[in-house]
């Protein structure tokens, strides 16, 4: 699975933009409260100001397009997860093949860049298809694009990547080589706090 890269002294907010993400990022909580409850803002704020450094991946969320929201706690780690919570596929993440082998692959009409390098760039996680799944019972997503899910190594061995979409109210898994890329293909994202 894609690994999030550490954060950088270069990769962090500025006051001005770390006050206005954490007011885009409480509006979302307080609009959207299914997707977490039980879960309280105040207590995500006070997590979300302990480790400034995950700020950035998320207004990275936030700015490809993603509207990233809190969908859990992990009791183990006492971390909030954050998820893509936008209705279509990240607009700023799509056009992409799935990883870097796969783009080094093509000769000829190279997308920008992969959706598993993108993720790292950002310093988030591209969802597995059991994250994709939960995320489908909290709403209807994807209803006319996809996104590629993280692909176990058998499948990707054999150049093949997996993505997936909602249709006929139903999430559906595919497969695809993992050189294509669509206009309406892209992914999403997790980052823990």
């Amino acid at each position: 699975m894609a690994k999030t890269k550490k954060q950088s002294s270069e990769q962090s907010l500025s006051a001005e933009q770390t006050e206005e993400l954490m007011d885009v990022l409480q509006k979302r909580f307080e609009k959207n409260m299914k997707r977490h409850k039980g879960i309280a803002w105040a207590d995500v704020q006070a997590r979300l100001e302990a480790h400034p450094a995950r700020l950035w991946s998320l207004d990275e969320m936030e700015t490809t397009g993603g509207e990233p929201d809190v969908v859990g706690y992990d009791k183990k780690t006492g971390e909030y997860i954050f998820y893509d919570c936008s209705a279509e596929t990240p607009k700023g993440r799509r056009s992409l093949c799935y990883d870097r082998e796969a783009l080094d692959s093509r000769k000829e009409h190279k997308p920008a860049n992969s959706a598993l390098d993108m993720a790292e760039e950002m310093g988030i996680e591209i969802l597995t298809e059991e994250e994709y799944r939960a995320l489908q019972k909290l709403g209807e997503f994807d209803l006319k694009t996809s996104s590629w899910i993280y692909t176990p190594e058998p499948i990707r061995k054999l150049k093949g990547a997996l993505f997936c979409d909602r249709r006929y109210d139903h999430v559906f898994v595919y497969h695809n080589g993992a050189e294509s890329y669509y206009a309406a293909r892209g992914f999403r994202g997790l980052v823990r706090v």
